[in-house]
């Protein structure tokens, strides 16, 4: 597109559309259905969910096609594909590594692609938006299991403040528009999550696909030994993205409050338990070794998700059969995945 910068005018807008009576129910499966992100490791899973389920108006577009960081590309392809429900799965992701050495990329494309998505949701009268976040927006030492109360009450992991600021002030955003305009808009903070399509870079992939690439690449090469970051003590919890794009949906269908909703297992594991799960499941048979020098990150993020079930979904992936399938997946596309 060409010619002077669109000017937003939706905080003054009388007339934004504006829904007071909205009751969850199911969705309309041939409505105009925009994933964002859908070529992710959430969004892709969230596609093949909503193809499942019969919706048959999906629209994706890859960041080539749409770059989500510019906001007047983001204004016209709404106001051309005119979305009724929105899934706002795009965002730039990454390990501690990643996060601690380039907190303002994390920071500011994430802020932009939130901002530039649901405004011109707002803008273009989308009746639902689903955005999600991460469970790092929780502050590090906070009570255990987290519940939604929690945010904003403590300081931040700081290896990985600068997304969890960008996710909370999408949490935020979304609470605003609901306050001020009445669209039944929500949030959901998935726990950590793992499966077919996700990041196995060594060095810019969360924990689990990094250790699934570290030990399978050392069962091929017969390597003696395999070193992980830190002490192995911290604790974690994995949800498979095939139960959290089931429970997106049923959230959209069955959930409507400003409040954000955790999404996850309800369980962890610590790093040294995981790490053994993964080299049974790769068939490594070397010893597992441990750099104490490198940082362990928030001690333990486990999700309360007693709101969750009350909305009623619960996860129905076990974690060895979840690893089982992703290592699978991992061998069968090795040539294609990112990383």
């Amino acid at each position: 597109m060409s010619g002077a910068p669109r000017t937003m005018t939706t905080t003054t807008d009388t007339t934004a559309p504006s829904t007071t009576d909205f009751t969850p129910g199911p969705l309309d499966r041939t409505a105009p259905f925009y994933v964002a992100g859908h070529r992710g490791l959430v969004g892709s899973a969230i596609w093949r969910k909503l193809e499942a389920e019969g919706f048959t108006n999906l629209i994706g577009r890859s960041s080539t096609e749409l770059d989500l960081k510019d906001r007047e590309a983001v204004f016209a392809f709404f106001a051309e594909a005119k979305p009724r429900y929105v899934v706002l799965a795009a965002a730039k992701v990454g390990g501690i590594l990643a996060n601690n050495t380039y907190p303002v990329d994390f920071l500011s494309e994430n802020l932009r692609i939130q901002v530039n998505v649901l405004d011109a949701a707002l803008e273009h009268g989308v009746e639902r938006v689903l955005f999600l976040g991460s469970s790092c927006i929780y502050p590090k030492l906070a009570p255990q299991p987290l519940k939604e109360e929690y945010l904003l009450t403590g300081h931040l992991e700081p290896t990985n403040d600068a997304y969890a600021i960008a996710k909370i002030a999408g949490i935020l955003q979304i609470q605003a528009v609901r306050r001020q305009y009445g669209l039944p808009w929500i949030s959901a903070m998935p726990t950590n999550l793992y499966g077919p399509g996700d990041n196995f870079s060594p060095t810019g992939s969360h924990v689990l696909p990094a250790m699934i690439r570290r030990y399978e690449e050392a069962r091929l090469n017969g390597d003696a030994s395999v070193t992980n970051w830190g002490t192995g003590s911290p604790l974690r919890e994995f949800l498979h993205v095939d139960d959290m794009a089931d429970a997106c949906l049923h959230l959209l269908e069955h959930y409507d409050g400003a409040e954000h909703v955790n999404v996850g297992t309800g369980t962890d594991v610590s790093i040294k338990e995981l790490a053994s799960i993964v080299a049974e499941a790769v068939g490594y048979k070397g010893t597992i070794e441990w750099d104490t020098t490198k940082p362990d990150g928030t001690p333990r993020k486990l999700m309360d998700v007693t709101k969750l079930a009350d909305a009623g979904w619960r996860a129905r992936i076990g974690l060895e059969e979840g690893i089982r399938d992703t290592v699978a997946w991992y061998r069968e596309h090795q040539d294609e995945i990112r990383g």
